[in-house]
């Protein structure tokens, strides 16, 4: 571990969550003095899992009340804003898109907003999206790649990538842009996903079930490349500030298909698995998504550093004891 944390303050919105737990770890680990912003705190979250919720201060309010976002910023001289809150859930997107949103396109526009009115914050980092690109003729995508997002939960990610970029083209607020795909590992209690929902599943030996064909391909990053590509894109912006106002894609650079994982994860196990039921329902849901991260790698200097086996080996460990 490097110093580059070490005291310096830090906001992260959504740090209840998954991705938002771990960050918060690692930064808490790597000294910095952290605020989360969250909406609802839940016993099972991996915050109290980690004993974070005492290691850290807790504000609980909405993305869409600016005025908690400037209070927070002011009163704890806020320098570095990781902002991951967001209605993540795609098919709570559908069934809910104008609260999906608000919370998601207004609550960004929020934070940028302080951001921009605050002489204190030196990055703010913003969770977009693979999705924000939306459906394609050529894979990989690549962050040149026109965002075009078409079903609610996408066209939010778009629209929260598009105004992250205004701000810093328009304003210079110092911004840069997450796109990640599919994010697993210990932790995820969204059981609709589905690494957390085959190993549920096979370890209460019940029927996975596919709404989809099973062909539909994602990339899956481990959670712990993730949180490496959130630092290391935080501390590439001071040292580097030309990168300031860019997206950056982060992957495995492997996609998988829904029955190949599901595959991977069952010969993980070792247990006798059933036969998932296919049920090729799935609706306003992109077929294939995969992304390049050579631009990380060439400016940033970052690659995944875990392999599916390992990390769904860890991942599985962890919902074993977690489930039985």
């Amino acid at each position: 571990m490097n110093n580059y944390w070490n005291g310096k303050q830090v906001l992260v919105t959504g740090c209840v969550g998954f991705l938002g737990s771990w960050l918060t770890k690692s930064l808490v680990e790597h000294g910095a003095n952290v605020v989360g912003l969250y909406r609802n705190l839940y016993p099972t979250s991996l915050l109290h899992k980690f004993g974070l919720d005492r290691q850290i201060n807790l504000i609980r309010g909405s993305l869409e009340d600016r005025a908690v976002i400037e209070r927070i910023v002011e009163k704890y001289r806020i320098e570095t804003i990781f902002h991951l809150g967001a209605q993540t859930d795609v098919q709570v997107a559908f069934r809910n898109p104008i609260d999906t949103f608000q919370s998601n396109i207004m609550g960004t526009c929020n934070i940028l907003e302080v951001a921009r009115r605050s002489s204190g914050v030196k990055q703010v980092i913003v969770a977009s999206s693979d999705k924000a690109y939306g459906t394609v003729d050529q894979l990989p995508y690549t962050e040149e790649m026109t965002l075009s997002g078409r079903f609610p939960y996408d066209v939010s990610k778009s629209a929260t990538d598009l105004i992250t970029q205004s701000y810093y083209h328009t304003f210079g607020t110092p911004t840069a842009i997450t796109r990640c795909g599919n994010l697993y590992g210990g932790g995820d209690l969204n059981f609709t996903r589905i690494v957390p929902g085959v190993i549920k599943s096979i370890i209460h030996n019940q029927q996975f079930i596919i709404r989809s064909d099973g062909t539909f391909t994602r990339d899956y990053l481990y959670v712990k490349d993730a949180v490496n590509a959130y630092l290391c894109l935080a501390e590439g912006m001071e040292a580097n500030t030309s990168i300031h106002g860019q997206a950056f894609n982060f992957s495995s650079d492997k996609p998988y298909t829904v029955l190949e994982l599901f595959r991977e994860i069952a010969r993980i196990s070792g247990r006798t698995v059933q036969v998932p039921l296919i049920l090729n329902e799935a609706n306003h849901e992109i077929r294939n998504q995969h992304l390049s991260s050579g631009k990380a790698g060439n400016i940033l200097g970052w690659t995944a550093e875990y392999n599916l086996k390992d990390s769904l080996e860890e991942t599985f460990k962890w919902y074993s004891e977690f489930l039985e």
